[in-house]
């Protein structure tokens, strides 16, 4: 067995905290037990330190440090057993001090039972080898120093506590890892489920929504060699339909490709940005929409916020041009030092942008984007009449 890593984890290792309790019951025990233990803990410390006093030639000093340090291990091994030993090991060797041959042990009392307890909280939660090495360490000095009648009863019970602890050790790291496993298997079992809804919602957008858009393509597309005297105007018309048709089938295959990916890989695919805009006020114009564009002191923006800008002004220009037709809209794109600006909105007495409060899901999808950013987004009546929608994207990080 190689026994140097064992070895340098016993002597100079991290020590395995044992965390607090959660429970209710435990957080009672701990609020009367603490201080009754304490109390009992320097009571013993007082017992000890009379017991030095009064069988060994040490002066109060020496007697008070003994027994101190006899009994501050006991509160260390609570959390941290592994330095707990390490405190009480040296104390096998300097706690003979002054030893008669009258007493039935070199080591008081005190300290036996508070090494006993050391040994048992570290054996309890230590691998293997550590708790071998501990126990031929421990072994030392009982062998040195203990009455020869009763030195192999006491190695005896260091082996016994030592394989005891390495059987309570070995079933604890085993339910451990049977814990971990069955949550590994419930995360799986989780991710399979989401993996399969999104599959499923895929299916019924390609099914659905796909389908649909490819016909309007097709048959914008068609439509000039199908009627015949169409007018320039008409033609141009039914381009535009099918350009924005197939624009909208470019987004949805993103969007399924997001959906039916297991892993991010998808989500690294170009998204638009702040750059891109101005071509979709551009697709507004040639669909009909009376769209004006200003755009005051935008530099180069995170990738986020330029995505959060980009969707926000493309749903409300939808809105626009599904509630309120023919209506005059205004995009204004503002950056100020901390900050990125974005309005849109429409002329009075167009009804519009309003309807975004309605039953759809447009003004919430565009909060949740500014939200996510850390910024804030207003929809309501403009001060001079009509309607508008502002929202504020950070471009720091939240």
């Amino acid at each position: 067995m190689e026994l140097t890593g064992p070895l340098r984890r016993v002597l100079l290792g991290p020590d395995r905290r044992q965390p607090p309790a959660r429970t209710r019951r435990w957080a009672r025990i701990r609020l009367y037990g603490v201080p009754v233990a304490l109390l009992a803990l320097v009571g013993l410390a007082l017992v000890n330190a009379t017991y030095l006093l009064d069988n060994r030639d040490l002066n109060r000093f020496v007697a008070g440090a003994l027994a101190l340090w006899a009994v501050l291990p006991v509160v260390v091994a609570v959390r941290r057993p592994l330095l707990a030993w390490r405190l009480a090991y040296p104390l096998l060797f300097l706690g003979i001090l002054g030893a008669t041959p009258d007493e039935p042990w070199p080591w008081s009392p005190v300290q036996i039972f508070g090494f006993l307890f050391v040994l048992a909280a570290l054996v309890r939660h230590e691998e293997s080898a550590v708790i071998a090495l501990v126990t031929a360490l421990t072994i030392v000095p009982v062998v040195a120093y203990a009455p020869r009648d009763n030195m192999w009863s006491v190695v005896m019970l260091l082996v016994a506590m030592g394989l005891a602890g390495d059987l309570v050790s070995r079933r604890r790291r085993s339910r451990a890892e049977l814990t971990r496993q069955a949550e590994l298997t419930e995360l799986e079992q989780a991710r399979r489920a989401v993996l399969e809804e999104r599959a499923r919602i895929a299916r019924e957008m390609h099914d659905v929504v796909a389908h649909h858009m490819s016909m309007i393509a097709v048959q914008a597309e068609t439509a000039p060699y199908r009627i015949t005297d169409l007018t320039a105007p008409a033609r141009a018309e039914f381009g535009t339909i099918a350009a924005g048709a197939r624009e909208a089938l470019g987004d949805m295959r993103r969007l399924l490709g997001v959906l039916r990916a297991e892993t991010d890989e998808s989500l690294r695919t170009p998204q638009p940005g702040l750059s891109d805009v101005a071509a979709l006020v551009e697709t507004a114009q040639r669909a009909g929409v009376e769209v004006t564009l200003a755009e005051d002191d935008v530099a180069e923006v995170p990738e986020a916020v330029g995505l959060a800008a980009y969707r926000i002004v493309q749903e409300a220009l939808a809105n626009a041009a599904r509630h309120a037709p023919g209506g005059p809209v205004r995009v204004s794109v503002r950056g100020t030092a901390d900050a990125l600006w974005v309005e849109v909105g429409n002329d009075p007495g167009a009804a519009a942008l309003a309807a975004a409060d309605g039953p759809g899901h447009g003004l919430v999808g565009m909060r949740e984007r500014s939200a996510l950013l850390g910024g804030t987004l207003e929809a309501g009546p403009a001060p001079d009449g009509g309607y508008r929608v502002a929202a504020r994207l950070p471009l720091t990080e939240v």
